[in-house]
């Protein structure tokens, strides 16, 4: 088996079946198999895997285990040499999936690559960041990477610079449609189930580095991401969960003590706050 492909599906039982019927429309040239992890669904999206397509390998969850819970059950079961996590809100284009086999095969040193990603209406999806850093919050907290997002200071965390237009090697790639190298995750494990949705994959393209693989982009192929539909059903939650799994990847991650990562977490999450309730007040007034 040379590509798994796992989707983590949570309530967008119809996106799910697009995405589904885009991977049976675009196939790989060489044997995959496909991996439907649902997250105790209420909208009926394991019966339609079971029902409309059969040939799926479906991992049907009774409780809501998160992007990490749910990505390592289908990681523990994928027998494929190549993996791609892929959102249950993605169409793959024509050549999209071999386009991974083909890169990995022709990138012997790369750990995990991403592609471009697409809109609904066609144009880009920036897909591609920096590891966050304190300078990452510093900037955030007075807003200037909203100001100068193209800058490569003020700009280094959203990559607003990056025309993804060309192969470059990165730090993360989005976790919507990210290919992983199966002998990599044997060497730095599974993906970090304490961050339950965002930066979970962050932390594990950290780890693939950290083990001395490259991590790349690549233009070479296109997946349309129909952006965040699963998360939009609860999004007061999902803003909590963001926040929190910032603060967890730091505190995993971060050389300083784990008060002062604390202290200085909070104290610049706290400013931009500060900002922007300041910006707001004059706009009012």
């Amino acid at each position: 088996m040379e590509l798994s492909i796992i989707i983590v599906n949570w309530n967008v039982r119809d996106l799910l079946e697009k995405a589904l019927q885009a991977i049976a429309k675009y196939p790989p040239k060489v044997e995959y198999e496909v991996f439907v992890v649902d997250n105790a669904s209420q909208d009926k999206s394991a019966e339609l895997v079971r029902a409309k397509f059969p040939q799926v390998k479906l991992i049907a969850s009774e409780k809501n285990l998160g992007f990490a819970g749910g990505n390592n059950l289908g990681l523990q079961k994928a027998t494929g040499e190549y993996l791609l996590l892929l959102n249950p809100d993605t169409e793959v284009k024509e050549g999209a999936l071999q386009a991974y086999i083909d890169f990995f095969k022709h990138h012997p040193h790369a750990g995990a690559v991403g592609v471009r990603l697409l809109n609904s209406d066609g144009s880009l999806q920036r897909s591609c960041k920096s590891f966050p850093s304190w300078r990452t919050l510093f900037w955030s907290a007075f807003f200037l990477d909203t100001l100068f997002p193209r800058s490569k200071l003020f700009g280094e965390y959203e990559m607003g610079y990056f025309e993804h237009d060309h192969e470059r090697l990165v730090d993360q790639p989005m976790g919507a449609a990210l290919g992983v190298r199966k002998a990599v995750v044997g060497k730095i494990g599974l993906m970090d189930e304490q961050f339950y949705m965002y930066f979970d994959e962050v932390d594990w393209c950290k780890r693939i580095k950290k083990a001395g693989y490259e991590i790349w982009f690549s233009p070479l192929a296109s997946i349309t991401h129909h952006w965040g539909k699963s998360t939009s059903q609860a999004q007061l939650n999902m803003n909590w969960q963001w926040y929190k799994s910032l603060y967890r990847y730091f505190r995993k991650h971060s050389k300083l003590p784990a008060f002062l990562v604390s202290v200085l977490f909070f104290v610049l999450i706290g400013m931009k706050f500060i900002v922007a309730l300041s910006i707001l007040s004059l706009l009012i007034s």
